[in-house]
């Protein structure tokens, strides 16, 4: 699927579409020429970025759907790690939320997987703002009902947006600019910004999941009264085309279609949501997953891992066509992908000592031993996305924008193209650990006995690298010798994933490998990311810690821009600073999506551009194709 910031909110890892535009971009619009001329906004299906929108009001599908596509059978994932709550909205801060748990409900509006920043209305039929988004209206759709049958109400919308604001730290920073939801007409929510000038805003609201408010403030089966604010396992009420059929806590998950969908015959749900299941088998172990999918107890496999893409799907299967293996083009997300030191101990604040950890990291002999060379080393916090990543030096618009914070950055940043060291051979290793020492030395350290001090302190540089897969030791443990060779005492840890979550939570760790995921028009998210206020949030996913002015002063030129170029320009500009600061040690991408699947399966001839493999919405069950491999087998 697509990458959205909904998603990248709720996963930490790494999704987007996006936001508004004012009249000015000659969007279509909803309304009469009356309603106009009196003074009022006009009504639009959808909102888009910087540009038009692809489909008109009356469009009948999207274009890379098979609107005849059979509704049927079952589909069955892979989940790694566990869960114990079924309340997205404390996600955030308490247990581990079933990750599907959102395909039961519906959002405003929904995003188009063949635009780049686009969405059309889902339980929203119109929505309106005026040029300065200062505020914007949405008006939700007379015929949207929850599964037991009640209509979806603004009071549903209002109360969802202070849930989410008030107990999910990543919302609470993603709507921080948003004052207030207030009921406008009977099936109207107007949404207050704090300032004018943020394009954004408009449809990052439009993005709120939407929860029904009377179920939540009613009773459970016992009789008890429902809190929001608390993790549970009772299966929640939802509106979407999924509902929740059954579950065993930590081991499956399984997901009915709703035969009586409300909104199956909306345009943008046309040739969508196929499968009358959709089940997820969680493994602790991405080896354990593996063999389950050769033993045909899984349909569908993501594979994250090079090592495996290379080695474990040689079995009969493969060789009879029974499993078809195939990489999907990445052109909806970048990322950022490294090992992040924690910034709020002050072992890691001097940004010398976390540029000899990149300089201890030999990534191009690690590809080739442990990665078959498949990847390439990350260059960029928008590593991915050309068009916005950093490269040589600054000039033109960015460059403008970088002398304005020229007192509060490193001045490479002017004079110096960002390169990661290189490594590869022997002697490369050698100039780059001793290079990795002369840091340590500027920031006050030398080496005694082979152990690398604190002269002030007397005490060893020491550090944990924390993992919460056992298959992620093996990078670890490559790592490890290399830092060793400086001093460093290393400690290579794996916990349980649910340590690991209240351990990061917590800000408890010294270095872990995290993702941060970018779209293709960065916005609201980047406070989230790098801000000086996100950094003390517990739940955040500033895991490094940053607080930089000069960090802050350019997410805001990020959010508030007026127009694509100077969009880019100051994309640019944030991502030749936070690279200057050595925040992280950049590890490797992939610009493609592994994937295996048992060939049962049908699929549009065309795929959206920016939905990836768009497995399983666009996708169905092959009855014929599913019959042929039971003959095989």
């Amino acid at each position: 699927m697509a990458i959205t910031r909904r998603d990248l909110l709720l996963t930490g890892a790494a999704f987007a579409a996006l936001p508004a535009l004012g009249s000015v971009a000659g969007l279509p619009v909803i309304g009469t020429a009356e309603a106009q001329s009196a003074g009022e906004l006009p009504w639009r299906h959808a909102l888009s970025l910087f540009g038009n929108v692809k489909y008109p009001a009356d469009f009948k599908r999207f274009d890379y759907v098979n609107p005849d596509a059979p509704k049927g059978g079952t589909v069955r994932q892979i989940a790694i790690g566990t869960f114990d709550n079924l309340n997205m909205v404390v996600s955030g801060v308490k247990g581990q939320v079933a990750g599907a748990i959102g395909f039961i409900y519906e959002a405003l509006m929904t995003e188009a997987l063949d635009e780049v920043s686009t969405e059309y209305g889902a339980l929203a039929e119109a929505v309106s703002h005026p040029d300065d988004f200062s505020f914007v209206v949405y008006r939700l759709r007379p015929q949207a009902k929850w599964h037991d049958g009640k209509p979806v109400t603004a009071d549903d919308v209002i109360f969802s947006f202070d849930s989410f604001k008030k107990l999910h730290p990543r919302y609470a920073a993603y709507y921080s600019h948003v004052v207030k939801a207030e009921k406008v007409g009977e099936r109207e929510v107007k949404f207050v910004f704090d300032a004018p000038g943020n394009r954004e805003l408009p449809q990052i609201v439009g993005q709120l999941t939407v929860l029904p408010k009377h179920w939540w403030e009613g009773t459970d089966a016992q009789g008890r009264k429902r809190d929001i604010s608390t993790t549970t396992l009772e299966i929640p009420l939802g509106s979407g085309p999924y509902r929740v059929k059954a579950y065993d806590a930590g081991r499956s998950f399984t997901l009915e279609r709703v035969k009586d969908y409300w909104g199956r015959d909306l345009a943008v749900n046309v040739g969508r949501n196929n499968f009358d299941e959709i089940r997820y088998e969680y493994f602790r172990d991405t080896t354990v997953a593996i063999e389950a999918f050769k033993a045909d107890q899984v349909d569908w496999r993501t594979e994250n891992s090079a090592k495996n893409w290379a080695t474990a799907y040689d079995f009969p299967a493969v060789t009879e066509k029974r499993v078809i293996l195939e990489e999907f083009p990445n052109r909806s997300s970048g990322v950022m992908q490294a090992f992040v030191p924690n910034l709020r101990r002050a072992k890691f604040r001097d940004p010398r000592v976390r540029r000899a950890l990149n300089y201890a990291f030999d990534f191009e002999e690690m590809n080739k031993q442990l990665f078959f060379g498949q990847y390439k080393r990350v260059s960029s916090y928008f590593d991915g996305l050309d068009e916005l990543m950093a490269t040589g030096l600054p000039q033109g618009k960015e460059l403008e924008i970088l002398e304005t914070v020229r007192a509060d950055v490193p001045p490479e940043v002017f004079t110096t193209a960002y390169t990661n060291p290189v490594g590869g051979s022997p002697e490369a290793v050698r100039d780059n650990l001793r290079e990795a020492l002369r840091l340590f030395k500027e920031a006050g350290y030398e080496v005694r006995d082979r152990k690398l001090i604190d002269v002030k302190t007397g005490a060893q540089f020491s550090l944990e690298l924390l993992n919460s897969d056992p298959s992620f030791e093996r990078v670890t443990l490559f790592y490890k010798p290399s830092l060793e060779r400086l001093g460093i005492a290393v400690n290579v840890r794996t916990v349980d994933p649910t340590q690991y979550e209240n351990r990061t939570r917590e800000w408890d760790f010294d270095v872990i490998t995290n993702s941060w995921g970018e779209s293709q028009s960065p916005g609201n998210e980047q406070r989230e990311y790098w801000s000086s206020k996100s950094a003390d949030v517990v739940g955040s996913q500033n895991y490094a810690g940053i607080k930089n002015p000069a960090v802050d002063k350019l997410i805001d030129r990020v959010i508030y821009t007026k127009g694509r170029d100077e969009l880019v320009a100051a994309t640019k500009a944030l991502d030749r600073v936070l690279l200057w600061n050595h925040y992280v040690v950049p590890q490797w991408t992939y610009t493609k999506v592994r994937t295996a699947r048992w060939d049962r399966f049908g699929r549009p001839a065309e795929l959206p551009r920016y939905g990836q493999s768009g497995f399983p919405f666009v996708w169905w069950y092959d009855a014929d194709k599913a019959a042929r491999i039971a003959k095989k087998s």
